[in-house]
């Protein structure tokens, strides 16, 4: 995906952070942020920047917008003058943007996270990948909760943007994601059909292979 939040969320212990950084645990609202931006803002990157509290003001404005609503026109955008797109911003006003796009702890309490423990048999995962192939059919994005409960070896949340249009194993789909922990580059997440189940790349933390997937934001309540 072409246009993302540029910094990263921290974990635990990462390589690179071995204490719990101020700025971590926000992988759903990063993921929620990147497609709220691609659905209700546009960029003016000739005009004037916007001072810090009205650049927070629309930050705001974007991401109170419910994330399965339809994309809004252009000219009903909400717009960011100064900046080609949400990397720059993000870049330029880090801390800012990270202040105003919500916080982390309420994913913790979405009702639909009750569906890892009620459903999580593949006829669930099934019509899960059915959903998701549909969606990017449409031109839309995903956003997934990955996790293995009940042992949660990984409990985090990606954006889906595109299907590989081919893949080299007959009945394997590859899947481009947005990761909040790596937005420098995709990430990988694969749907095998003979296994009936999706499996995520490898990280410091997460020694790769199976998980479920969860749609997120695609309804209220979801």
């Amino acid at each position: 995906m072409k246009d993302t939040l540029l910094y990263e969320n921290h974990r635990r212990q990462s390589a690179t952070h071995t204490k719990r950084d101020a700025y971590d645990r926000h992988c759903f609202v990063m993921s929620r942020t990147a497609l709220q931006f691609k659905k209700f803002a546009r960029f003016e990157p000739r005009s004037t920047p916007l001072d810090d509290a009205s650049l927070a003001a629309r930050i705001r404005a974007v991401t109170r917008q419910a994330a399965w609503a339809e994309p809004l026109p252009d000219n009903e955008r909400i717009v960011f003058p100064g900046y080609k797109e949400l990397k720059e911003m993000s870049k330029a006003h880090r801390e800012l943007v990270q202040l105003n796009i919500g916080h982390g702890w309420p994913s913790y309490f979405r009702v639909s996270n009750a569906r890892m423990i009620f459903q999580d048999g593949t006829g669930y995962q099934e019509r899960t990948h059915a959903r998701l192939n549909a969606a990017l059919a449409r031109g839309e994005l995903f956003i997934a909760f990955l996790t293995t409960y009940p042992r949660f070896s990984i409990n985090h949340s990606v954006l889906i943007y595109e299907l590989k249009s081919s893949s080299p194993n007959p009945g394997v789909d590859h899947y481009l994601v947005y990761d909040p922990n790596h937005p420098e580059s995709p990430r990988d997440l694969t749907w095998s059909a003979h296994d009936r189940a999706f499996s995520y790349q490898k990280d410091w933390d997460f020694i790769g292979g199976f998980v479920r997937v969860y749609q997120v934001y695609g309804k209220p309540l979801q």
